[in-house]
């Protein structure tokens, strides 16, 4: 279920345009598999994100095809419908509502042991624009029995501000235009241990640079008998930024058909952020159905220059008050089901079907990012901790032909 790669997308609210137009790899970068192109294949998706006064929604088109035996292309699109008025926005800005657009493409080669892939996503909104070019190699070695993949991907992202015009148009604000650059690298190990258990080490370095802000998230600083006894201001970021991430994952097939699998993954960047994820599924075949559930817990310190209210004005060179970059724990529960179905006669194109359907429930609790909006009630820096609960679910129809 290839489409089920984008599981990680309920994390969208933590995540950089940049690092959400690369879930797109999640679904047109075949999943490794020594020496064997992926099969014919399309899939048509709606997906849903609901939680914090945000709902996210659309529909995904994904479509692989070979061509002769060692060449494959891949096409997808995929499209977010956004409605928000979230804690952030409440704060300082007005709800919005946008759609953003990716489109993306791959091919891949096969030739002997390697397979060679390349490929192209595009992400348009109506204030971001995203371009990102990647490549990878794998190879097979060991008698198989170990695939190495290496790959490189490069981003060049436009950032805009939009604003209300005194006619109440939405329109890019002129004195607004930003830019930021981002380059990927990583390394990925799969190795069979036994007939039974299959291990895999992943290794990501990503390298930032230019405007890494979000220019509608404010910092508040400390304005005693003044307002709600603070005052809004623009963060500052540091205009580069470096990341390291580490995963190490092991799946086990069990007698009665099952399989369950364990991943622990560490995050760790030059802004001072620590994370830790761990990772626990089971899946299981009944007749023509799949199940599978899940459980995944992650913690992660603040940023160095975050904090939910600064002292006062100025108070240092970089301050964020970004909730991303805050500390915070999340539990995340959550399972879905497949159906595949038998031949069908109206069909006799398509070998095999199946439908698909996903859901999660994600908690997050942050350790220091407060509901500024109940500052009249509690006084500044005195607000309850702020809490999120969303809904993510995905369902899809797919075919092999």
């Amino acid at each position: 279920m290839q489409l089920t790669g984008i599981r990680g997308a309920h994390r969208w609210l933590r995540l950089s345009s940049f690092a959400r137009t690369l879930l797109a790899l999640c679904l047109i970068t075949a999943p490794v598999i020594g020496g064997v192109l992926p099969e014919d294949r399309a899939d048509a998706m709606w997906h849903s994100y609901s939680g914090g006064d945000i709902t996210v929604d659309g529909p995904s088109v994904l479509v692989r095809k070979k061509v002769g035996d060692n060449l494959s292309f891949t096409a997808n699109y995929y499209e977010d419908m956004i409605s928000s008025a979230s804690i952030d926005v409440k704060l300082s800005a007005s709800p919005y509502k946008e759609t953003r657009r990716q489109y993306s493409g791959g091919v891949e080669y096969l030739h002997g042991k390697s397979t060679y892939s390349a490929g192209y996503i595009y992400s348009n909104e109506p204030d971001y624009k995203a371009n990102t070019a990647f490549v990878s190699v794998s190879q097979d070695m060991f008698g198989d029995l170990t695939t190495v993949t290496l790959g490189y991907r490069q981003g060049w992202d436009q950032v805009f501000r939009d604003i209300k015009t005194s006619g109440g148009d939405i329109i890019n604000d002129p004195t607004f235009h930003e830019h930021a650059d981002h380059r990927g690298y990583s390394l990925e190990i799969s190795q069979i241990l036994t007939r039974n258990t299959i291990a895999n080490f992943n290794y990501e370095l990503l390298t930032d640079q230019g405007y890494l802000a979000n220019p509608y998230r404010k910092i508040r600083y400390l304005s005693p008998g003044e307002g709600n006894g603070y005052t809004l201001a623009d963060q500052v970021y540091p205009n580069t930024r470096t990341s390291h991430a580490a995963s190490v994952s092991v799946k086990h097939y069990l007698s009665w058909r099952a399989a369950v699998t364990g991943e622990y993954r560490y995050f760790q960047d030059t802004w001072g952020i620590r994370g830790h994820t761990l990772e626990a599924d089971y899946t299981q075949p009944w007749h023509q159905f799949t199940f599978d559930v899940l459980l995944r817990y992650y913690t992660q310190n603040e940023a160095d220059f975050y904090s939910d209210l600064f002292p006062r004005a100025d108070y240092q060179n970089f301050m964020a008050r970004d909730r991303e970059l805050a500390s915070f724990y999340d539990w995340t529960i959550g399972g879905g089901g497949a159906y595949q179905f038998r031949r069908l006669s109206w069909a006799p194109w398509v070998s095999k079907s199946s439908l698909n359907f996903h859901y999660q429930h994600l908690m997050i609790d942050y350790r220091n990012f407060r509901n500024a909006l109940l500052a009249p009630e509690y006084g500044a820096g005195n607000e309850p901790l702020y809490k999120l609960n969303a809904n993510v679910w995905t369902l899809f129809f797919s075919i092999w032909y």
